[in-house]
Formats: C-alpha cells, structure tokens, sequence
C-alpha cells in the first residue's frame, strides 16, 4: 500500500469491520425528519449504504492500550469516483452516521449530485452514537421557578452544575477525558486510511468546522478541499462564546424588529423598528412580572420565554410575530393557537430502535475538557447581570456562563494551525450560533477563504439550492464564487 495511504506513524492502516446496516421503522424514520414521500429514497439509500467499525486506540499517546470502535457508513460513488468527501458532524455530540443520507442526498438534488464522484463518509464520534461511549446522568438544570433569575437560585444552579461535572467526569475519567476535538480528528484520519485515501475531502457542519480544522492542522499531507459551514471560533472559552452569540442575537433582533414594522397591519406590534423593539421589551418585563401558566403548556411563560421567542432566526419570523402578538394580547386559560404550536409538549420520547443522534455527554465533556474559562459563581453571576443589561431583549433567554466550571479535569486546546491547501469558511452574515467575524478569526489563525452567506441560519449553505450547487462545484472543481444568498426572511 503507498505511503500516503498509512496512518501518521507509518503503520498499517486499520481494516473496517463492515456489518449489515440498522434496519429502521416508518415512526423512526419520520422522526429523524424524513417527509413521507421521501421514505421510499431513503429506504434506497440505506439499501446502497454500507456500515461498519474502525478499532481505534482510546488514548494515542498509548497506542497498544484500551481500544475503542469508531461507527463508519459510506456511500459509494455512482459514477466515476474521485475520492471520498466526509462530513464532519455538528455538537459537539452530533450523530453522523446518517449524514451521507440526511444531510448530504436528501437535502437537494444539487448536493445528491455530489455523490455521483465522491464517496460520502459518515460516522458517529466517539462517545456518540453506534460508536463506543459512556452515559453520564445529566438532569435538567435551571430556576425552579419562572421570572428573573435571582442570585440565590443562580447559586443553586452554579452548585448543581459543579457537582453534576465532577460526577460526570469522574465516572470514567479515563474515557471521558480522551473526548477532545484532536481526538475526534486522529479517529478521523484512521477511518481515512482504513478507507484507503490518500486524502480525505471534508464537508464540516457547525461543529464539524472545528474538528475540520483541526483535521487540516493536524494532518495535512492527508486534507483534500475542505469545505466548513458556519465555523467555530478559534478558541473555546465557552463565557466569550456565550457573550459573543449573544449580542449577535440581540444584533438580529433589529432585523426582525424592522421586519415585523413593515407588517403592523399583520402583527400589530408597531410602524417602527423602535417601536417593535419597546413593545416586545415590554412583553419581556411583563411576562417576568406576572408569568402565565397555561393549561396546556408544560412550563410558564415568562421573560426568558418571550426573550428566546425574539431570538428566533428568519425561518420563524412569520410564526413568531403571530406569537408575539398573541401574548400581547391573551386572556384566556390556554395558549393561543401561534404560541401553543411553538410551545407545546416535552420531546417524545425515544422510539425503540431509533438512533441516538445527540449525546449530551459528548456535548458536555468535550466543551469542558477544552473550556479553560469555568467561571467562579463570582464571576458567572457579574458576567450574566452584564449580560442583562446590555442586551434588554433577547438578554433573558441566556443563562449564565457556569456550565463548565469545577470540571476537573485539565483543559486540552485543540491544535489549530495555518497550513497550505484549500479552505473554504462559508460565514452567515447575520447568524448568531456561529458569529460572521468567527470566520475572520479563524482564517486569521489558519487560513483559508471567505465565503460569505446573506442570512442568520446556521449551517444553510447545503440546504438552498443555488448555495448547494457552488459548494458542489467547489469540490469538483476547486473554485466557488464569493457567496451567495441564503436562506431569506419570508416575504
């Protein structure tokens, strides 16, 4: 076998263990947001998708210890094959043993178009999914009761969270301390050799942009064209992240305030942006006054609730200022319809052979292992009043920055640094989640290009056609226009 096709240290590269995929119901199948009509395609596409393991070590600096399986799906080319593009999940915690199919073919026929020369690659990270993992028990932790968050109750949920981190990380600190972005990466690269690449194409999603440059940091001799939509920050301390999303939020707002002005016929809420921006403050410091428990919502409204209704991306513009201008207005015993369809019950519950597709242990411990900020309740409690204060309106929807702190086990940056190859950074203008100038930093630190999308919505590129189809030709070919428009608010 070339050289090329070896793991770093010039070993043989890992076989996979190919099995037969899970079998899945229509109930399991519509609840991973499959439209009826499209079962039978994705029925096919399981048909043509093959499955199996990668044995990886759990620790690289002991290569010839502990041995965990990393879960790999492919979807071969159909027709003349150029390599293998894998995308790269989000969370951290994400599945993406289904995203060859999910998110990738059934997204469009631009994106399905991608398989016809490329390989798609799935897989579940460690700790996620079909791959081997651990459980913590995470209970829901926030205010026992609705309204203003106060400083005991903040307390209360600082002390909870700390003990919840050290139990979690304790529980097997050799397994959770290996969930780390390089980890994920080095498993990345052995599912690559174990394929066979020279060079691994990645198509990284929200999370999957900082696993993706830290791939192209670590091993770039192996990073083909590398595509990351909605990048991470270069760094992660998760108080900066919470301040920065924030006030890109708030920044947002605007847009939908002035949005919802040149409706008032429709909503009602005022012929201004200013005025809008006041009414839905308002609605804020009411509902916090006075919380309103309806009969058939499983949790009071308050001002978190109509702060985290405001925040809303474009896509929810029409439903949420229907919403809004229902809770403006409400008398009754039970919600209004807007804001009941919003609001409504718990999640189900998971259906019986379903995939695992979001691993709040994962999540947890790879935030964690990597935030270096974990907060004194000092400071959480003085950087969430600041909060509140600079951002009146969407501010109450955020809780405060504690989620990592008495982590004990020691931080791991990722390895992020500039290296030759090509870099496309696919930044939304307007998005919150990941913020537009995140992309700046991240090619500041590693290089790359620009590619800028005219929206606020989260990892869109693949799911608008016209974007999709530059991001097709960009691996195809190498080269892609400069953006493109996105998702836009309705008319």
């Amino acid at each position: 076998m070339p050289a090329a096709h070896l793991s770093p240290a010039g070993a043989a590269p890992p076989p996979i263990s190919w099995k037969a995929c899970p079998s899945y119901s229509d109930d399991v199948i519509r609840n991973l947001g499959v439209a009826p009509d499209q079962f039978a395609t994705f029925r096919t596409l399981m048909d043509r998708l093959d499955c199996g393991t990668v044995s990886v070590p759990l620790d690289y600096a002991d290569p010839g210890g502990r041995k965990i399986d990393i879960a790999v799906t492919r979807l071969a080319a159909t027709g003349h094959r150029k390599g293998s593009v894998a995308v790269l999940p989000g969370g951290p915690g994400g599945s993406g043993y289904l995203d060859p199919i999910l998110r990738v073919m059934l997204r469009n026929q631009e994106m399905a178009s991608l398989n016809e020369q490329y390989d798609l690659i799935g897989f579940d990270p460690r700790g996620v999914g079909y791959s081997t993992k651990v459980a913590c028990e995470l209970p829901m932790n926030g205010p026992d009761k609705p309204g203003p968050l106060t400083e005991a109750m903040a307390r209360k949920i600082y002390d909870t969270q700390v003990a919840v981190n050290q139990r979690c990380a304790n529980s097997d600190p050799e397994f959770i301390g290996q969930l780390t972005t390089d980890t994920v990466a080095k498993d990345v690269n052995q599912v690559r050799a174990a394929l066979g690449d020279r060079r691994l194409n990645l198509l990284g999603l929200s999370w999957g942009t900082y696993l993706g440059a830290a791939y192209r940091s670590l091993f770039p001799t192996y990073t083909g064209r590398v595509f990351l939509d909605s990048p991470a920050p270069p760094w992660t301390d998760f108080d900066r992240h919470i301040e920065e999303s924030a006030a890109a939020m708030e920044r947002n707002f605007g847009r939908f305030a002035a949005w919802l002005a040149d409706r008032h016929t429709a909503y009602g809420l005022g012929t201004t942006a200013r005025q809008v921006r006041e009414q839905v403050l308002q609605l804020v410091k009411a509902y916090d006054t006075s919380p309103k428990l309806y009969s058939d919502l499983p949790r009071p409204i308050d001002g978190s609730v109509i702060a985290n209704l405001a925040g809303r991306t474009s896509a929810e513009w029409t439903r949420v200022g229907q919403a809004l201008s229902e809770l403006a207005t409400a008398t009754g015993p039970t919600a209004p319809p807007t804001v009941k369809q919003l609001l409504g019950g718990p999640p189900p519950a998971p259906l019986p052979g379903a995939p695992e597709m979001q691993s709040m242990t994962m999540n947890l411990a790879v935030t964690c292992n990597e935030d270096s900020s974990r907060p004194t309740f000092a400071k959480a409690w003085r950087d969430y009043q600041k909060l509140q204060k600079r951002l009146p309106v969407t501010g109450r929807g955020w809780g405060t920055t504690a989620l990592c702190s008495g982590w004990p086990l020691p931080a791991q940056q990722a390895t992020l640094r500039p290296t030759n190859g090509s870099l496309i950074l696919a930044a939304h203008l307007y998005e919150f989640m990941s913020v537009y100038d995140w992309a700046r930093q991240t090619r500041k630190a590693i290089g790359g290009t620009i590619y800028t999308v005219a929206d606020d919505a989260h990892v869109s590129t693949t799911r608008v056609p016209a974007c999709a189809a530059e991001v097709v030709t960009y691996f195809d070919t190498g080269r892609i226009d400069r953006g493109c428009p996105g998702l836009q608010p309705p008319s």
